[in-house]
């Protein structure tokens, strides 16, 4: 069976500018809906986190109200206790990419604390982009691009076109004014082209072997054109 690698955060704490800690971790639904995807299509999914911690969600994506009542918030939670990918790991350090069709990178405010700063990662966001490798990353997961930066010290994803959690997003999450920095914002100032659609609608970008989702609403539509890619 063709594996499918989940990169994904290893906190469970988000540092505010006020240096006050949030909880934090992956975002139930960008795990869930993709998993379910890829499962139903025939791949095996690997977990990798940094240093194989084993990755924590974030328990205010697990509340009715960001997942249309409570009979889909139980599914979603039911899922992620079935998901006996996540309680093992693999370190993300030890991961080679020829073992994988395609890679793919859920959100959560966790991805802000350490993936956008993780070298591991942005190598092997670097090595999947320059080698064809479908890559998908959703939501806040879109920080880990940060740290794909080549010798010359530009980023890998210059000039390409993505989607990410918008400004307008967090604003309206009541973070905008707690954060240390903004998503959107560091990633134009990287040189990556952020495309926004409307807050919290399902906006899918796809630029060649990248397919980008910006908001837990496109983590579905993401899996889907990402099995394209590898298809």
């Amino acid at each position: 069976m063709s594996k499918i690698l989940f990169v994904m955060t290893g906190v469970d704490q988000w540092t505010l500018a006020d240096g006050t800690q949030h909880p934090t971790g992956f975002w139930a639904e960008e795990a869930v809906a993709p998993y379910e995807a890829f499962r139903a299509a025939g791949y095996e999914i690997v977990v990798a986190t940094p240093a194989g911690v084993v990755p924590t969600v974030d328990s205010s994506s697990l509340a009715p109200e960001v997942n249309g009542g409570q009979e889909n918030a139980d599914r979603i939670a039911g899922v992620l206790a079935s998901m006996a990918e996540l309680r093992s790991p693999v370190k993300l350090e030890d991961v080679s990419l020829d073992d994988y069709a395609a890679v793919f990178y859920p959100g959560g405010h966790g991805p802000m604390e350490d993936l956008a700063v993780d070298a591991h990662s942005g190598r092997l966001l670097t090595l999947a982009l320059d080698s064809g490798t479908p890559l998908g990353v959703v939501c806040h997961a879109s920080a880990a691009l940060l740290a794909a930066t080549r010798t010359d010290g530009t980023n890998a994803f210059e000039g390409y076109d993505v989607a990410a959690f918008t400004n307008a997003e967090e604003s309206q999450a009541g973070f905008a004014d707690k954060a240390k920095w903004l998503l959107q914002d560091r990633l134009t100032e990287a040189g990556v082209n952020v495309r926004a659609g409307e807050p919290w609608a399902p906006n899918v970008v796809v630029d060649r072997n990248l397919v980008t989702g910006q908001n837990p609403a496109s983590s579905a539509p993401v899996a889907a054109e990402l099995l394209k890619k590898i298809a």
